[in-house]
């Protein structure tokens, strides 16, 4: 029993982007991808300062890698790789307005694998109270928030009133956490922020919402150090360990504790057999860890 607890369904970068859920028969275009090289490697580098540096270094490598992997988000291709791995349920992020809840739920009514989160617009002026209890009533089972790509940063006032709003549901809210890019050239300027990455913006949100469950969207990434000692003091903070190596997971159990971990993949930004590979390793052989990371943290969280 594996919940995967972010995942991906549909374009998150550009326009209409549920239209690819349904697609069929869509494969990775690329010859090379630095990610699987990365994941062959269990995310193990030789040091955090030599990763940040190589990081740098094949930026474009890496976030072309991430667009081939995005434009292979198909339901087709989700369940696959569900089936493949032996994953339960999938919660699927939407960010709006490329991606949004009702494309998920749309989804979550053909497979009752995918569990859809809803999400918030920032484009856009509309009541969202009523757009969020129309998604809960709908089926959405928590919030995905992504400073990076929809430019507004986690202590953005409309952040917080789309919190005040979602709270009582007490549905947890996922966060993108660390500093990322998945835009080239003159597109990086035009539609995402990666600064907004930065860990001090979600150590605001947590902070002025400790009645929130919020999940930190891989640890942090290369920031998983600022993760532990800005946000593990805040016991309304969990952390998914999507692309964390297995060093770095065992850290997070032991300063987070095993019960705010929990398994996810980012598919199909990452791959889900070597992210269990990661859990496993980090868990060096107790069953009982494992079940908590891989299920139970999940379940209970989000009522299953």
């Amino acid at each position: 029993m594996i919940i995967d607890i972010h995942t991906h369904l549909g374009d998150i970068l550009y326009p209409n982007g549920g239209r690819l859920i349904d697609q069929k028969n869509v494969r990775k275009k690329i010859f090379f991808d630095i990610i699987s090289l990365s994941e062959t490697l269990s995310h193990t580098g030789a040091s955090d300062a030599i990763d940040k540096w190589l990081y740098k270094k094949t930026y474009t490598l890496v976030t072309r890698a991430s667009r081939a992997r995005n434009a292979t988000a198909t339901l087709e291709n989700m369940r696959q790789s569900m089936d493949e791995a032996g994953i339960t349920k999938s919660a699927c992020m939407p960010i709006p307005p490329y991606l949004t809840f009702d494309d998920l739920e749309k989804a979550a009514r053909k497979d009752d694998g995918i569990i859809p989160f809803t999400g918030i617009d920032y484009t856009k002026d509309y009541d969202m109270t009523a757009a969020l209890e129309a998604d809960v009533a709908n089926g959405a089972k928590g919030m995905k928030l992504h400073p990076i790509i929809q430019r507004a940063p986690l202590d953005d006032q409309k952040t917080f009133e789309a919190m005040e709003a979602f709270a009582p549901f007490r549905l947890p809210v996922l966060f993108h956490c660390g500093v990322s890019s998945y835009y080239l050239g003159e597109e990086q300027e035009k539609k995402e922020n990666a600064v907004l990455g930065q860990i001090e913006y979600a150590r605001n949100l947590v902070a002025n919402f400790p009645k929130v469950t919020f999940i930190a969207g891989h640890a942090g990434l290369f920031q998983y150090k600022d993760v532990m000692e800005l946000l593990s003091g805040f016991k309304n903070v969990m952390v998914d360990v999507s692309v964390q190596s297995p060093g770095h997971i065992k850290k997070l159990m032991d300063v987070f504790g095993p019960e705010r971990v929990m398994y996810a993949s980012d598919w199909p930004y990452g791959e889900r057999i070597p992210a269990v590979k990661r859990v496993k390793k980090a868990c060096q052989g107790d069953k009982s860890l494992e079940q908590l990371v891989f299920y139970e943290n999940a379940a209970s969280l989000l009522g299953i």
